[in-house]
């Protein structure tokens, strides 16, 4: 087994890890490892790595079954596992701040967990970077496990039986408008409000931007109580800013931690990262086009 060692970014999750090649032929014993601070740390940092898409999806396999990118398939019915983050492109040309797609992704500044408006949502996003600019465009993560352990208990003991809807139109029509098939691929979906890591038994609870509201509560009351929460999670001290730099491969839990990029200036700078996931074991209610 390799020498890895981690060093914590942030008092409550975050390391970047050293003494391990993602894109090689990573044995059996170093990938348990791996996983294992996945479930410690929430995120993993593993700078300097020698990756491309081959060897990425590769990776992506060894830790679970890649989870197809939602855009595309709702879009075209095409899979795909990859999506690019930021404005370059796979020719090498920039898209400017005002191309649509530049703004589209903006919803990826609001504070979310992967996936989480799918029936499985993800267990992790891994995501590898080839060009950073030098101004800005930090990752932004927080973790739902640190502050679902700084709730009172009267707190803890409100939630514990509650779910919340889960809606990706509701989240991203905040930012830019969805495509219609891409909307009517991905119908709001139930997921319990506090969840359990199966590897440790720590808990969380599961809010974001795409939380959009709370059987049982009137509107006011799951937009309070889930803003609360969120609020809860992503004070400036809880949080921890990942500053990219080309070659960084990024793994983080998206059953217990939050994230948002923080913008950069597209005009200015080139920006490339490319993402796969990785599909979790939970499954939750899916309730159909109707009460979107």
């Amino acid at each position: 087994m390799s020498e890895i060692q981690a060093q914590p970014l942030h008092e409550d999750f975050a390391a970047s890890v050293t003494g391990v090649e993602l894109s090689g032929e990573i044995s059996d014993a170093d990938l348990a490892q791996v996983r294992r601070l996945i479930d410690s740390y929430s995120v993993v940092c593993f700078p300097d790595q020698d990756m491309s898409d081959e060897n990425h999806l590769a990776f992506t396999r060894r830790l679970g079954e890649p989870e197809a990118e939602h855009v595309a398939l709702g879009k075209t019915g095409v899979v795909t596992y990859f999506g690019t983050v930021g404005n370059v492109q796979d020719d090498g040309s920039k898209r400017d701040a005002a191309h649509d797609n530049t703004h589209y992704q903006k919803g990826n500044q609001l504070w979310h967990s992967d996936s989480s408006f799918r029936e499985v949502p993800s267990y992790v996003s891994i995501l590898h970077a080839y060009e950073v600019p030098g101004e800005g465009g930090e990752t932004a993560f927080a973790s739902m496990r640190a502050a679902y352990g700084r709730l009172p208990e009267e707190m803890k003991e409100r939630i514990e039986p509650l779910s919340a809807v889960h809606d990706y139109v509701f989240s991203r029509t905040q930012v830019a408008p969805v495509d219609l098939n891409h909307a009517a691929s991905l119908p709001p979906v139930l997921h319990p409000l506090v969840r359990t890591n199966p590897g440790n038994g720590q808990k969380n609870y599961f809010v974001g931007s795409h939380a959009r509201s709370i059987p049982g509560l009137s509107g006011f009351d799951s937009r309070k109580l889930l803003d609360d929460l969120l609020a809860r999670a992503t004070r400036p001290q809880d949080v921890y800013a990942h500053p990219w730099r080309a070659g960084d491969t990024v793994i983080w839990d998206n059953r217990c931690v939050l994230h948002r990029g923080t913008g950069y200036d597209a005009d200015r700078w080139r920006r490339r990262l490319r993402q796969t996931r990785v599909v979790g074991d939970h499954k939750g209610e899916l309730l159909g086009a109707a009460i979107a």
